[in-house]
C-alpha cells in the first residue's frame, strides 16, 4: 500500500522465561514477515560511532526484550545506535530496578521514563493517547459485550505497569486505565530516539495478533514512516454475500468501501443504502480501472471466479475471491502466479476457517489433548431440497464437492496440514432430479503417515451424523447439533417461530478422554470480521494472513481430485 522500505528491526533478546521467549519469537516472525525485515540479532552488530540525527536512511529500529539488567558497555552501545531503540516487554521494569550509575539506568532515563509497580495479570483495555490522532480508528475492538460505552480501544491479556515520565518532550501514544488513571503503555522521545513498549511481559501479552498490529504502528510512527491509508475495496458482484462484505468492510478499522458493481440495479441500489459513501460502478470493465479502488473481492458465479481475478491482478488490483477459489487448479495456479508477478495479493474468503467450534477443535489437537490425531470424520447436510440458486448447478459451482466441500475441506487441511497421498469419493444422484448437483457426496482423504479423514455433505440424510467427529491415540472429540430457534410474534401477536439449520449454529464440543471421563468444550468467543482485520492488517502493515492462496488451491485440488474419484466409481485420484 506504501511506497517506502525500511532498514528493517534488529532484536535483542534475553528471557529466562521459556514461554515468553517463543511468543517473542512468533512476534518477530511476524514482524518479519510484515514490514519489520528481520536485521538479525544486534548483539554481533551493534554500532560503535556517536548516534547521528535520525533520517530516511535509519528508518530501522532496535527491539529490545530483556528480563534482566544489561551491563553498562550495552546500555552505551544502544544509545549510540542510529537505529530507534525500543524497550520492550519487561525491559523497562530491569532499567528502572537497576540503581547501579551506567548499568540498565541508563535506558530508562533515555526514555525520560520510569516504572513503578505491575498490577497482577488482567484484561488490559488499551487506547490511543489524546495526542495521537493516527492510532484512533484502529483499536475498535468489539468482542466484549456491553463495551461500547468504553469508547474505542483492544482488549490484552497482560500486566499493567504505572510508567511515570520523567522527561516532559515524552510522547504517550498508548494509555490503559491504572484505576481511573490513565497510565502510559507506548511511548516515544525523539530527542534520544528511544521509545518504551511496557506491552508484552507475558505470553499472553505478546501472543495476541492486535499486539503485533499496534507494535507495527508505533514502529512506524518512531520511525518517521506516515501511518497507513486505508486500504479501498471494490465488490464485484452484491449477491447473498454482499452486505457481509459491506458490513465488515465498513466495520474493520483501515478497510474503506469505495465502490459497487453488480448486474442488478436493485442489489446495487441495497448495497448504496447501507453504504452510501460509495459509488456504482456503470460496469465491471469501469471497476477494474478506478484508480480509487486497491482492492477488489471478486463475487461472482464460481465459473467465472478466475477470469475476473486475473482480470482485477492486471489491472494493479489485490484480490480476494469468493470460496471456492475457482472450479479447476490450473486456473487457481494462474491466479496465483500473476499475483506473485506483480507482487499482490490473491486469496480466497474462507470466512469458517474462523467457526468457534472448529477454533476450540484446533486449539485441543493443537495443544496434544487427543494425542496424535489419526482419524477423522466432518458432517454437513439434512433431509430437504437443495437451494434453487446457481449453487445447486454443477456446471456453474463445480458441483457438491466444491460448495460446502471449500469450507469443511479447508478445515480439515488446516487441522491435518499433511501431505494428502491420495481422494476417493462418492456421489449420489437419487431424488432432487431438478438440480444438477449431487444429492449425496462423500469425500475420503489419506494423508501421510496413514491419517484418514471423511467428509460426508448430504441433502439425503434423514438422521445427522456428528458434526465432528475426531480420534486420536490419547482422547476424543465429537461435535453435536445443536437445535435452535428464534422466537417472536407474528403480525397478530401470535408465536412465530424461524428454525434455524444445524449448520446455522456452532455444535456442542464434548472431549472424551481415555479415562471415560467427558468434558464439554468451551467455544471461544466469536470475533466481529476476523478474515477482514487479517485482509486490513495485510494491506496497510504487510502482515501475513492466516488464510493464504495457496491453502486454497490446495483444497480446490482435493476437491477437484473428489469429482475425478467419483466419476471413475471411486478410484483413487492423487490431487495436482
Amino acid at each position: 500500500m506504501d511506497d517506502f522500505e525500511t532498514a528493517g528491526a534488529a532484536w535483542l533478546v534475553r528471557l529466562r522465561d521459556p514461554a515468553l521467549l517463543d511468543a517473542v519469537t512468533c512476534l518477530r516472525v511476524l514482524l518479519g514477515e510484515a514490514d519489520w525485515p528481520d536485521a538479525g540479532d544486534w548483539t554481533s552488530q551493534h554500532a560503535s560511532e556517536p548516534r547521528p540525527a535520525r533520517n530516511a536512511a535509519s528508518r530501522g529500529v532496535v527491539l529490545v526484550w530483556v528480563d534482566e539488567p544489561l551491563d553498562g558497555a550495552t546500555v552505551d552501545a544502544l544509545l549510540r545506535d542510529p537505529r530507534a531503540t525500543v524497550l520492550s516487554g519487561p525491559t523497562l521494569a530491569m532499567a528502572s530496578a537497576d540503581t547501579t550509575l551506567g548499568g540498565s539506568a541508563g535506558l530508562a532515563e533515555a526514555a525520560g521514563l520510569w516504572l513503578g509497580g505491575a498490577t497482577p495479570v488482567h484484561d488490559v483495555r488499551v487506547r490511543a493517547a489524546e495526542n495521537a490522532p493516527w492510532l484512533r480508528g484502529r483499536l475498535a475492538d468489539h468482542e466484549h459485550a456491553g463495551a461500547a460505552h468504553l469508547g474505542e480501544h483492544t482488549h490484552v491479556r497482560d500486566r499493567l505497569c504505572a510508567v511515570d515520565k520523567t522527561a516532559d518532550d515524552v510522547e504517550v501514544l498508548l494509555t490503559a486505565n491504572l484505576g481511573l488513571v490513565p497510565a502510559p503503555l507506548a511511548t516515544w522521545r525523539a530527542s534520544t530516539s528511544v521509545a518504551a513498549w511496557t506491552l508484552g511481559s507475558t505470553p499472553t501479552g505478546v501472543a495476541d495478533r492486535s499486539v503485533a498490529r499496534l507494535l507495527a504502528l508505533v514502529l512506524r510512527h518512531v520511525t518517521g514512516l506516515p501511518a497507513p491509508r486505508p486500504a479501498r475495496v471494490g465488490l464485484l458482484g452484491y449477491g447473498a454475500i454482499g452486505h457481509e462484505h459491506s458490513r465488515a468492510v465498513r466495520s474493520v478499522p483501515g478497510l474503506e468501501l469505495t465502490a459497487v458493481c453488480d448486474r442488478s440495479a436493485e442489489r446495487v441500489a441495497a448495497a448504496l443504502d447501507a453504504a452510501p459513501s460509495a459509488r456504482a460502478a456503470a460496469s465491471a470493465e469501469d471497476l477494474l480501472a478506478d484508480p480509487d479502488v486497491d482492492v477488489v473481492v471478486v463475487s461472482t458465479p464460481p465459473s467465472s471466479h478466475a477470469e475476473w481475478a486475473l482480470r482485477a491482478l492486471e489491472a494493479g488490483k489485490h484480490v480476494v475471491v469468493e470460496k471456492p477459489f475457482a472450479i479447476r487448479t490450473a486456473d487457481a495456479d494462474d491466479v496465483l502466479d500473476v499475483a506473485a508477478r506483480r507482487g499482490l495479493l490473491a486469496c480466497v474468503y474462507q470466512n469458517r476457517r474462523f467457526d468457534p467450534d472448529y477454533l476450540a477443535l484446533r486449539r485441543l489437537v493443537r495443544a496434544g489433548a487427543l494425542g496424535e490425531v489419526f482419524h477423522l470424520e466432518a458432517f454437513v447436510g439434512g433431509f430437504g431440497h437443495p437451494c434453487n440458486l446457481w449453487h445447486s448447478d454443477e456446471d456453474v459451482s463445480g458441483g457438491a464437492f466444491y460448495d460446502w466441500g471449500a469450507h469443511v475441506l479447508d478445515q480439515v487441511m488446516d487441522l491435518l496440514p499433511g501431505d494428502v497421498e491420495h481422494v476417493t469419493a462418492a456421489a449420489h444422484k437419487r431424488r432432487w432430479h431438478d438440480v444438477t448437483n449431487a444429492d449425496h457426496t462423500r469425500v475420503t482423504l489419506r494423508l501421510a503417515g496413514g491419517i484418514e479423514a471423511e467428509f460426508v455433505y448430504s441433502d439425503l440424510a434423514a438422521v445427522l451424523k456428528p458434526r465432528w467427529y475426531v480420534l486420536g491415540t490419547e482422547g476424543a472429540v465429537v461435535g453435536h447439533w445443536r437445535s435452535e430457534r428464534v422466537v417472536a410474534r407474528n403480525d397478530v401477536g401470535t408465536l412465530a417461530e424461524d428454525v434455524l439449520a444445524p449448520a446455522d449454529s456452532p455444535p456442542r464440543l464434548e472431549l472424551h478422554s481415555a479415562d471415560g471421563s467427558v468434558t464439554a468444550v468451551a467455544l471461544p468467543p466469536g470475533r466481529p470480521y476476523p478474515f477482514h482485520r487479517e485482509l486490513a492488517d495485510r494491506l496497510q502493515l504487510g502482515m501475513p494472513m492466516s488464510v493464504t492462496g495457496q491453502q486454497s488451491r490446495r483444497v480446490l485440488a482435493v476437491m477437484e481430485a473428489a469429482a475425478a474419484s467419483a466419476r471413475s466409481g471411486g478410484t483413487p485420484v492423487i490431487p495436482r
